[in-house]
């Protein structure tokens, strides 16, 4: 059964999207990052621009096999087959195909975009309703 954690209240979604896929591939850990053609065409982007000590090596889903062999990371449209199914972050509007298949998913929600906020209730619904419990992590929660 896959963990599935809601990253509430982000700033700036894609910069997460970034920290998150630099965090999994120090940890040696598969991610695929999924969503719209043009979100992961900025992803591709900010990952390939990141600083000399944070770069993140990544792939298209639809990349020569030895390249995917070869990538932790992995950008992929609404239902394009990854082959690992480790790691899974949604940039998209809906639940991917195959969650199910994962070991976790990562949602990330903006802290200011209030479509972005329905979008991921309808999200969390659905996964509810497939009988998992999400978890909260409010990045906007101040500690003291």
């Amino acid at each position: 059964m896959p963990e599935i954690a809601f990253h509430t209240q982000v700033p700036d979604r894609l910069a997460h999207a970034c920290r998150v896929a630099r965090k999994a591939l120090r940890a040696q850990r598969h991610l695929a990052i999924v969503g719209s053609a043009e979100v992961l065409e900025r992803v591709d982007t900010m990952l390939w621009n990141m600083a000399p000590q944070d770069f993140v090596a990544h792939c298209r889903a639809d990349s020569p096999e030895h390249v995917l062999q070869a990538s932790h990371i992995v950008l992929a449209l609404p239902g394009q087959a990854v082959a690992s199914r480790d790691m899974l972050l949604n940039l998209g509007d809906d639940v991917p195909e195959a969650w199910g298949e994962y070991a976790q998913v990562v949602e990330v929600v903006s802290a200011d975009d209030e479509h972005d906020k329905q979008l991921a209730r309808q999200r969390w619904r659905r996964y509810r309703e497939c009988g998992h419990e999400p978890v909260k992590h409010d990045l906007g929660q101040k500690t003291v």
